[in-house]
């Protein structure tokens, strides 16, 4: 339960979901008639089908803050008791909202509508086993496909030791820190400040990666986590997120401003 599973936060990505859950709901509805669809009217089956689909398609979304809260509490990960919390509050939404349906809108003054239970077991949950699928499938499709998307483009941090390295985005990266033979390197990993001792040369990590910018002998630093500017005693220092202060050398004073002047406009 506690194991990670594939998950894209891309909300254009579940809006494509629900679309094609709605479609897949009246399409499968349409052509396989089953019970009542196959009394309707074809006028009626293009009335009252669509609503299944979009049933389905606004149960999924419904949800959509949900699962960005559990996303957000969790610290970014996701993992598959989530994804079957998420999963479980669609099918009962759904089954809810169906069952409204059936009684307001298709049979609103039908003496003897099926009853609940049969409902349930002979319409219901026959067609959520069709329906489960293609979220299961289309979720953990994309959520795949973004983590190869990211792991793509991660950057590696070398040490000189065979197993010493660092796997992460550019921008999780915050700065570098020379530590004597050893580096300082300061990251956010689930949003969690991390600090990992690298072997390896300062000169060595400025040149592998362009995108960093010298500010001091002893650091370079990512301009994307740049936050404020800061001179106490007439020393130049660069507050960058999660609180992490670096000193500004005169030797390196007018560069730095020339690149945050550019990073920040």
């Amino acid at each position: 339960m506690n194991i990670k599973y594939p998950f894209d936060s891309s909300i254009k990505h579940h809006l494509l979901i629900a679309l094609g859950l709605a479609i897949w709901i009246f399409v499968f509805l349409y052509f396989t008639e089953p019970l009542d669809v196959s009394e309707f009217y074809e006028h009626e089956k293009l009335l009252y089908l669509p609503l299944y689909g979009s049933i389905g398609g606004i149960s999924y979304l419904v949800f959509l803050p949900l699962q960005s809260f559990i996303h957000k509490k969790s610290n970014g990960q996701w993992l598959i008791k989530h994804e079957l919390i998420f999963l479980i509050s669609f099918a009962f939404l759904g089954v809810i909202f169906a069952r409204l349906l059936y009684l307001f809108v298709v049979v609103p003054n039908e003496p003897n509508p099926y009853p609940l239970s049969y409902h349930l077991t002979g319409i219901l949950l026959p067609a959520l086993l069709t329906i489960l699928p293609i979220i299961i499938f289309g979720r953990f499709a994309f959520g795949k496909y973004r983590n190869k998307k990211l792991e793509d483009q991660k950057i590696e941090i070398k040490g000189e030791g065979n197993y010493e390295s660092i796997r992460l985005l550019i921008n999780d990266l915050i700065c570098v820190k020379s530590s004597d033979n050893y580096v300082e390197v300061f990251y956010l990993s689930n949003n969690t400040l991390k600090k990992s001792l690298i072997r390896n040369k300062l000169s060595v990590i400025a040149e592998s990666f362009p995108e960093l910018l010298r500010t001091h002998r002893s650091y370079i630093i990512n301009p994307y986590h740049f936050e404020q500017w800061k001179t106490e005693k007439g020393k130049h220092f660069l507050l960058l997120s999660n609180a992490i202060e670096t000193p500004i050398s005169k030797t390196y004073l007018e560069a730095t401003k020339r690149t945050l002047n550019i990073a920040t406009t």
